[in-house]
């Protein structure tokens, strides 16, 4: 199941079946992998709650969500935070996800792929020299560029890099939306059944 968090004026929060207004809102560049959501809120607590599981509860409880939704694709969403009354619980989650991020980090390691195969190549950002090596698949040459790799990874788990850039984004977002004052909407993937 998909998440979509959206951060707008309150007083442009609309009741379902209307879309929230598109002009005027606060989006995280989340990564297109759910996976990396879901697993960004592992070991996170929003008030005493797992935040995993209170997203869960607010979009599948009891109550269904009834406030607008952000987008085609989307079902209605639910408030996950609203000032002031969740300011410092919001921000105590930032400062979590954050310090989660920076302690699960591990070592890094540039990465490239063949040209021709797309064989993966990593080297330790520390061990990264400008080299040219031959491909173990194909045996085209590979250049080993740091200004040329297509981005740095962790070396225990590759996933985990795009979990913690959901982490920090997830942040920003949570601290830019109290800044405003505005509430911290959530919504969910519609199933096409």
């Amino acid at each position: 199941m998909g998440f979509r968090f959206i951060a707008i004026p309150g007083h442009r929060v609309v009741a379902h079946p209307q879309s929230l207004p598109s002009d005027e809102r606060l989006e995280p560049e989340l990564p297109p992998l759910q996976e990396a959501v879901e697993r960004a809120f592992a070991g996170a607590e929003f008030r005493d709650v797992k935040a995993k599981d209170r997203v869960r509860a607010l979009l599948q409880g009891d109550r269904p969500p009834n406030l607008g939704s952000p987008g085609s694709g989307f079902g209605p969403s639910a408030v996950f935070a609203q000032p002031p009354q969740d300011l410092p619980a919001l921000l105590r989650l930032a400062d979590e996800l954050e310090s989660l991020a920076k302690r699960e980090a591990g070592e890094r390691a540039l990465v490239w792929k063949c040209s021709e195969c797309n064989a993966r190549y990593a080297v330790p950002v520390a061990l990264a020299r400008s080299v040219s090596i031959r491909c173990e698949r194909c045996g085209t040459p590979v250049e080993l560029n740091p200004q040329r790799s297509l981005g740095e990874e962790s070396l225990i788990d590759p996933f985990l890099g795009a979990v913690n850039g959901a982490r920090r984004e997830l942040a920003a977002f949570f601290r830019e939306a109290m800044a405003r004052g505005w509430p911290v909407l959530v919504a969910t993937e519609e199933s096409n059944s």
